[in-house]
């Protein structure tokens, strides 16, 4: 699946972004990271923002927000919905995850949404040093007393936490036991449209099995569960 995402990242972006857009159709995810860190006034500096999905749903709240990811496409189609929010707190700028140019001490908030954690299927023999030094560019652009907050799946098409794949369990247990984050889950599910719109959006990013599910429980409404780790420096 390594090529599979990306593929999808490098040149598949709107189709990504169609998917995602239909997560969270309770809107979830912002009370669960205000509840962690209130958002006003807050100076944020985004890892891996992919399509900007978080970006969008963060800016009309903070002061600000300087966006990061490594793929070039993945930021033309963040670019494009940020601007049509109206909203202008915001930038993209292409960078990796280990290596932002960011200065030292610039942010209250680093966040990275459903990023890190691709390194356990892309660097299986490495993702500890690679997820490590982007938890050290987190705590380098923080000044004292922010807050670092990391969003990864716990599990598609599940009601209770289920993570798809032994390597991200023991990646979540690893930021719990080995970096000192605190951890809770919450439900995203997604909504769509129609079950033949399930079908194609689910179908090109999760594969065939999920698909298939969707076609034969006639399913609109995919459960998903997701973490959220955090700690403060």
């Amino acid at each position: 699946m390594t090529d599979h995402f990306q593929d999808i990242y490098a040149s598949k972006a709107a189709q990504y972004d169609e998917l995602v857009s239909r997560e969270d159709y309770q809107g979830n995810i912002l009370p669960a990271l205000a509840d962690i860190r209130p958002l006003a006034g807050l100076e944020v500096i985004e890892f891996g923002a992919g399509t900007g999905r978080l970006t969008r749903l963060l800016a009309p709240h903070v002061k600000s927000i300087r966006a990061f990811d490594n793929a070039p496409h993945m930021l033309e189609i963040a670019r494009a919905t940020l601007e049509a929010t109206g909203t202008a707190n915001w930038t993209l700028e292409v960078g990796e995850n280990h290596n932002l140019p960011a200065p030292d001490n610039s942010a209250d908030l680093a966040i990275a949404g459903w990023s890190f954690g691709h390194q356990t299927g892309w660097n299986p023999d490495g993702w500890r040093e690679s997820i490590g030094a982007a938890l050290a560019e987190m705590q380098r652009v923080l000044r004292p007393g922010g807050t670092a907050i990391i969003l990864e799946t716990q599990g598609t098409g599940s009601e209770t936490p289920n993570p798809p794949a032994p390597a991200l369990a023991e990646y979540y247990h690893w930021l719990e036991t080995e970096h000192g984050f605190s951890y809770r889950w919450i439900r995203t599910d997604y909504q769509f449209a129609s079950v033949p719109e399930a079908d194609q959006l689910t179908r090109f990013f999760f594969g065939d099995k999920l698909a298939d599910r969707i076609v034969r429980e006639q399913l609109v409404i995919l459960p998903e569960c997701t973490g959220i780790w955090w700690r403060t420096f």
